[in-house]
């Protein structure tokens, strides 16, 4: 077997590398005692170059294409060898393809949190994680570097040594953006080409160029996830005056559809839902009252007009109004609102019967009474 491999080596060689996986950076082409014959024919396809190594010391280069070795275009392998009249017999050199292709969806991540200084929620710790893009951009610093005299060499033996530069620049790039918790998110762009950026000279140190880095997520601990939750509910929520006003109505409609059986008890349900509203819209009153204030002191609105008094009144159950004097006098006679119907305006504690409030007086003072039962 032995010599067969030697009388097979004595051929015109044909030195190519077909490369099968997704993740060799690195093949050294392998033959018998190393032995390339005069005239040999060298194919290097694209994303490929071809490394000639004598004795250690990096030779010459080649790019895709196919080439007949000599003297000629083994300029520097000449000189070292002290081929000055050309060679006619078999020499000695290491060949080593290297992949030129990108080497895409390589992983990385954040082993233990970054402490970040955050102006709305203090000190934070953060965790990120994202994938980036490398290629061989100079294949001799790369073997020089990386990858010395190993006869293949994978992502795998250089992931590990980019993960930990990539990890300790975006730790940095986090702290120094100053870019708030909640905005993180939408700066992941800038971030990833502001890291990209500060990586890349290690990378051309190591034969590398990253091709792309990026963000896929920045994480917060549970606690400062439900705080930003909580501002989130908040902004929906948007005018408490008005959100408040949307509760009470719910709470008087809900008491007075209260199915408690009727009679005592039904008047229960229907005192306690209005209690409950008298207490909500006195303290939604005062808060309007004092924002109203605010507001024309501000901007100098005079207050309303004394005599244009408006009156709310439980209609049917429900609030309704406001209504001028007028509009009161029309549903009087309409017998939609009579002395027991509580009413409330601005200024009053509670809701009163109408008969009850001075300013209604007139209204009710000019209708006679209801006519009493005829006596059996």
């Amino acid at each position: 077997m032995a010599l067969f491999k030697k009388i097979k080596g004595e051929f015109i060689d044909i030195i190519e590398w077909l490369d099968e996986s997704n993740n060799t950076m690195i093949h050294r082409f392998d033959r018998y005692g190393n032995e390339i014959k005069m005239n040999a024919k060298l194919t290097v396809r694209e994303s490929q170059k071809a490394v000639f190594v004598n004795e250690g010391t990096i030779a010459d280069i080649f790019d895709p294409g196919m080439y007949t070795l000599n003297t000629e275009n083994l300029p520097v392998l000449s000189t070292l060898k002290g081929w000055k009249y050309g060679f006619n017999s078999p020499f000695k050199a290491e060949v080593y393809f290297i992949s030129t292709k990108n080497f895409t969806d390589l992983k990385w991540g954040t082993p233990n949190p970054v402490v970040k200084r955050d102006p709305d929620f203090g000190p934070v710790r953060i965790r990120a994680f994202g994938s980036y893009a490398m290629r061989v951009k100079n294949p001799e610093a790369f073997i020089k570097e990386i990858a010395g005299t190993k006869g293949d060499f994978s992502t795998e033996g250089v992931s590990e040594h980019l993960k930990n530069i990539i990890v300790t620049r975006i730790s940095d790039a986090i702290v120094e953006s100053k870019i708030p918790v909640l905005d993180l998110a939408m700066n992941y762009d800038e971030l990833s080409q502001f890291t990209q950026n500060k990586i890349q000279n290690e990378f051309d140190e190591l034969g590398l160029e990253l091709t792309k880095f990026l963000i896929a997520n920045i994480s917060v601990p549970p606690e400062v996830q439900e705080a930003i939750d909580k501002r989130s509910s908040m902004g929906i929520v948007g005018d408490l005056n008005k959100y408040t006003q949307f509760q009470t109505a719910n709470a008087m409609e809900a008491a007075a559809n209260n199915p408690s059986g009727g009679g005592a008890a039904e008047g229960m349900g229907l005192g306690m839902g209005f209690g409950m509203a008298n207490q909500m819209m006195g303290a939604m009153n005062q808060t309007g009252q004092q924002n109203q204030q605010t507001q024309n002191n501000h901007e100098g609105t005079p207050p309303p007009v004394p005599g244009n008094i408006k009156f709310f009144a439980v209609v049917n159950g429900q609030q309704a109004g406001p209504y001028d004097i007028d509009a009161v006098k029309q549903l009087v006679q309409s017998g939609q609102i009579n002395r027991e119907t509580l009413v409330w305006k601005d200024g009053m504690a509670n809701w009163t019967k109408a008969s009850e409030v001075p300013e209604l007086s007139v209204v009710f003072g000019s209708m006679p009474p209801p006519v009493p039962p005829p006596v059996p």
